[in-house]
């Protein structure tokens, strides 16, 4: 694991940004085409703002999947990750293929669905975060580390639903829905790289769990220790809690850990 600390979200989110950048031109070098898989909340805010304004990047060539939605949230509330990936990628960059997650329609379907597109997909590159509660994507713990499908029906937790009401997304934890739809543990594993974005105190006790403590479903970032290539962006406040990370310097460290 690679991981990388910025002085605060904004530095953050342009080394990560810069570096989605590096490995889908890489892709599109490769193979003429690139497939990645993009989260939302407000931790991705910074890198997609980046990653859109970096060059040479022809959107056309690149597809992209969605990791997760809630179900029951129309397109049109503050808080759909499709709004999000259309007003933050799709519109700006213009990409063409995007398989977004319709968690209006029958969810079963729904996964059924894109999970069949993204099996025949090879993914240069997956964006994630780590949630409070140490979530990834949104497999809340204890997490299913076993099962195949690309795509499942999820419960969300009471530490998710309280994090959406803490970043504002909604207005209280009863607005928040219950299930949501969410691309597994071992789906987002298949990807080639993984980018794991993280800023804010908030997280670090989530970050620290998941770097240093033992791969448990009952903290399912912990997983991305046993991916081959996983680049991790933290701020200062979110590796404050890791006690291998150097005193840093005013600009930023880079560690690597194996």
């Amino acid at each position: 694991m690679h991981i990388t600390v910025s002085e605060d979200a904004k530095h953050l989110g342009r080394a990560a940004g810069r570096k989605a950048a590096a490995l889908v031109r890489m892709a599109l070098q490769e193979r003429n085409a690139a497939t990645i898989i993009l989260a939302t909340g407000t931790s991705q805010f910074e890198t997609l703002y980046q990653l859109i304004h970096e060059p040479q990047i022809d959107w056309d060539k690149v597809t992209m999947f969605h990791l997760d939605e809630y179900l029951n949230i129309p397109p049109t509330h503050q808080a759909s990750f499709r709004k999000y990936l259309n007003e933050r990628l799709i519109g700006p960059t213009g990409i063409t293929t995007a398989h977004l997650l319709d968690g209006e329609q029958d969810p079963e379907i729904v996964c059924q669905t894109i999970g069949h597109q993204i099996a025949s997909a090879p993914i240069d590159v997956a964006f994630v975060g780590i949630g409070e509660n140490g979530h990834l994507a949104f497999n809340d713990p204890p997490a299913d580390f076993d099962t195949r499908e690309p795509y499942i029906v999820v419960s969300l937790d009471e530490a998710c639903r309280r994090q959406q009401v803490g970043e504002g997304w909604f207005d209280t934890i009863d607005d928040v829905p219950s299930r949501a739809i969410s691309m597994s543990v071992r789906q987002i594993l298949e990807a080639r790289h993984i980018l794991c974005i993280v800023p804010d105190l908030r997280k670090a006790e989530a970050v620290r769990a998941s770097v240093e403590g033992p791969v448990t479903p009952s903290v399912p970032a912990s997983i991305l220790q046993t991916h081959a290539h996983v680049d991790l962006f933290l701020d200062r406040a979110a590796a404050s809690l890791l006690t291998h990370v150097p005193a840093l310097r005013p600009s930023s460290s880079i560690l690597r850990l194996s």
